[in-house]
């Protein structure tokens, strides 16, 4: 039997509203018993979302096994099932007035649809004034897993009240959570639940009472409370965290968010963010009222967005700024640019096309380290203008230039006095003089390349000009703009091998790849030329390859130098996979290098420079192993000697093993010696143990620099986790202990600290769906395209 009725409209919202604040993070329901809480209804129609967005332009189907009544209030018994597009109903009597529009239904009442399942004993109420009510309910959300129940549910048009309502990811039968709330309204139109008395369970001890707050129920953001942050740490105490969510608008919102540490006292930081069709933005500001420990009020104000001006150029800008040179040490947040010793803000407007970037911008810095004084600081460039542009013309040739116009500034330097290390301004200030420079670069270049070989000649000329403050230039030659110009040749040539081999039964594609970097560079004398943004670049593998060994164009080094290497690979043909990769190369100094930074500084002889030699080797698909090292022929000791290795346990368990060590080639003093171990071990699907051990080997600084332990416990619908964490905090070497939990509630949030962001930096491949090779930076780089030192 076919009738057209709107079909009843069971609570959905109410029915997602608790668990509306769920987080994004994809959850693993592994540890789940494999059956449904409420299975799937036979009778119900396949549920997809094209049905779900037609429902409302269609019909409703209504079958029974037997109609009595009257035509004005039918009445179905007996298997009644009611369906409109993914939409189904089912229940064992119906009873409908068709003139008021009042309707029964009773016995096994069912409901289903693309995102919930849901049962009820009854339903009533009337389809014209649009009133409800629906008792002893059990539902399940299909997408979330979650589920629960409520007594009763009153329904008034978009408004609804569940009573006496429960919530959980858990199995019924281990409910390891619960939240549970006697009452919670509901505001479909506005989007908005209203929950009183709410009260979170782990197992039956409460954990979380919240007498009243509002939340979403669908994807409209809401104002309100977020989950709070808890920790325990010697730097801070007792460390509690609320956040406060406001939802000021559709394209912008603020958290402010009250903290309180017992031994420093409260602080209020608020996050700020809006978005546009042009861009976007986002503003984070704290400020703490008298610190307890320091004596004095502290904060941070820091802003990041950008504007898109039109399909080429961008207005950028990070701008950061810290009340003290111990703010970032005391509490460790994550600002844009920030070092140990320092913070950069920098705004600018910037451009890119086919053939070209160019970039006005400024930057300033401002000390973090209150061991050091201004002096320490990089130059503040006020600003800089560059520009690049490369392009092939005719058949054979490329042509390209680099550019950059930059002023070089410096803040006053402030003198300090101190002694156990606590340092105050003295009252003494001192200036330091900077300049303008102007360094442009172009070049031409002839690639030419066959199936398996290449050559590319390429002749460029750099010129660089200043014009210096009298202090500087009178501390140097006394001449204030002095000029470099000078040509750059260089020749870049290799050759690619191939062969198909054998190993271990397997089809291997083998490479071997030489190739020879030949520079040549005239030597000019630089003394009268300070150094602005300059230092030398570390010896590496890609500094094979590089026309100057100098970051900055203070320095252009002279050379006259052939570098000879040389790679091989192991390429697995069924996938893809490098099986190995192997790589050797040396610079051959055919004549002294004198260009140094500094007058003093040695100069580089004729010679042979350190072998640099990398390797990387899949043991198996589980287990690789890495090492970096350089030989000093003319020390006949290591420069550098790195060894790593991975291995994957089975089921997202790793282990990380890493030794690290670097020797001064000017003095030959040992300058870096350290061994970090790190492992996730998961002892059964449920338990796992995580940490890391970090340590300095130096005679001079024989200590650890981070110690991690954890447990961390695993089910189908909780997850704890639980660290402690003693840690280098500043650059005197002092320790600092903390101490970290996290409650995961699988399809609700977490409570406590965000332990995943601890782990995740300190053990490589935690969580597995990130085989990062270095791990997560604090530091975010300002984006900068220029860089002249770069092989054309």
């Amino acid at each position: 039997m076919r009738r057209a009725l709107r079909l009843l409209p069971l609570p959905l919202s109410i029915a997602i509203c608790l668990p509306a604040m769920a987080d994004d993070k994809p959850v693993n329901w592994g540890l789940c018993p494999a059956t449904e809480v409420l299975p799937a209804f036979n009778e119900a129609p396949q549920a997809d979302k094209a049905a779900a967005a037609a429902r409302e332009q269609l019909p409703t189907d209504i079958e029974g096994n037997e109609l009595t009544g009257t035509s004005t209030v039918p009445q179905y018994q007996g298997n009644v099932i009611l369906k409109r597009g993914d939409q189904f109903m089912g229940t064992d009597n119906l009873r409908l007035d068709t003139e008021t529009g009042n309707y029964i239904a009773e016995g096994n009442v069912r409901y289903s649809d693309s995102s919930i399942r849901m049962v009820a004993e009854r339903a009533e109420g009337n389809q014209e004034s649009d009133t409800h009510k629906i008792s002893n309910i059990q539902y399940q959300l299909v997408s979330r897993r979650g589920n629960g129940g409520a007594e009763s549910i009153d329904l008034q048009g978009a408004i609804g009240q569940m009573h006496h309502s429960t919530y959980t990811t858990c199995d019924p039968s281990q409910p390891i959570w619960k939240l549970v709330a006697p009452q919670i309204e509901v505001d479909n139109d506005e989007g908005f639940g209203t929950a009183r008395n709410a009260v979170l369970r782990i197992g039956k001890v409460p954990v979380l009472y919240a007498p009243y707050f509002k939340f979403p129920i669908d994807d409209r953001r809401q104002t309100g409370l977020l989950y709070p942050k808890l920790s325990l740490s010697g730097r801070n105490g007792f460390d509690y965290a609320q956040p406060i969510y406001f939802n000021l608008a559709p394209n912008y919102d603020d958290t402010l968010t009250p903290r309180y540490m017992s031994k420093r006292g409260l602080m209020l930081d608020n996050e700020f963010r809006y978005l546009y069709s042009g861009g976007r933005g986002q503003l984070d500001t704290a400020y703490m009222p008298n610190d307890s420990l320091r004596d004095r009020d502290r904060g941070k104000v820091e802003f990041s967005g950008y504007h898109n001006i039109d399909t080429h150029w961008q207005a950028r800008s990070s701008l950061a700024w810290v009340s003290d040179e111990r703010y970032l040490e005391d509490f460790a947040n994550r600002l844009l640019g920030v070092t140990a010793s320092n913070l950069q803000s920098t705004a600018g407007i910037y451009g890119t096309g086919r053939t070209w970037t160019a970039g006005l911008m400024a930057d300033h810095w401002q000390l973090t380290d209150y061991t050091l004084t201004e002096a320490s600081l990089p130059y503040s460039r006020q600003p800089r203008l560059y520009a690049t542009w490369d392009d092939s013309f005719g058949r054979w040739f490329e042509a390209g230039i680099y550019a950059e116009a930059v002023r070089f500034t410096h803040d006053d330097i402030h003198g300090k006095f101190g002694a156990d290390r606590e340092y105050e301004r003295d009252g003494s200030v001192s200036e330091r003089p900077g300049g303008s420079r102007l360094d442009i670069k172009p070049y031409v270049s002839m690639p030419l390349a066959g199936a398996s070989w290449y050559i590319t000649p390429t002749l460029a000329w750099r010129y660089t000009a200043y014009q210096l403050d009298r202090k500087l230039a009178d501390g140097l030659s006394g001449e204030r703009n002095p000029t470099r110009s000078l040509p750059i040749t260089t020749i870049d040539a290799g050759l690619f091998f191939d062969r198909e081999t054998t190993l271990g039964g397997k089809s291997y594609l083998h490479t071997l790849e030489p190739r020879v970097f030949y520079l040549n560079t005239p030597y000019r004398d630089q003394s009268d030329i300070p150094l602005f943004d300059t230092r030398a670049f570390t010896f590496s593998w890609g500094q094979l390859f590089r026309d100057s060994r100098y970051t900055g164009a203070d320095r252009q080094n002279d050379a006259n130098q052939l570098t000879t290497a040389l790679t091989t690979r192991l390429i697995r043909q069924a996938d893809g996979r490098e099986k190995l990769s192997a790589s050797i190369g040396q610079i051959s100094y055919f004549d002294d290098s004198r260009v140094t930074l500094n007058p003093n500084d040695p100069v580089l002889d004729q010679g042979k420079s350190a072998w640099v030699a990398d390797m990387n080797w899949a043991v198996t698909d589980r287990w690789t192993v890495g090492t970096s090292y350089q030989w000093n022929p003319k020390f006949r000791k290591e420069d550098l000697a790195s060894l790593r290795a991975r291995y994957l346990l089975p089921d997202d368990g790793v282990v990380n093993v890493n030794y690290r060590y670097r020797r001064n080639p000017g003095n030959g003093s040992d300058q870096l010696k350290q061994v970090d171990f790190s492992f996730l071990y998961p002892i059964n699907p449920r338990w796992s143990v995580v940490g890391r051990y970090y340590y300095s080997l130096l005679d001079t600084d024989r200590k650890p620099l981070e110690i991690i332990g954890g447990v961390q416990w695993d089910s189908c619908c909780l997850a704890v986790r639980a660290l402690a964490r003693r840690y280098v905090k500043n650059r005197e070497g002092d320790l600092n202990n903390s101490f970290q939990i996290e409650f995961v509630l699988k399809g609700l949030s977490s409570v406590g600290q965000d332990t995943d962001r601890t782990l995740r930096r300190a053990i490589l491949g935690y969580n597995r769906d990130d085989l990062y090779l270095v791990p997560p930076s604090n530091i975010e780089a300002n984006d900068d395209d220029y860089d002249p030192n770069l092989i054309p």
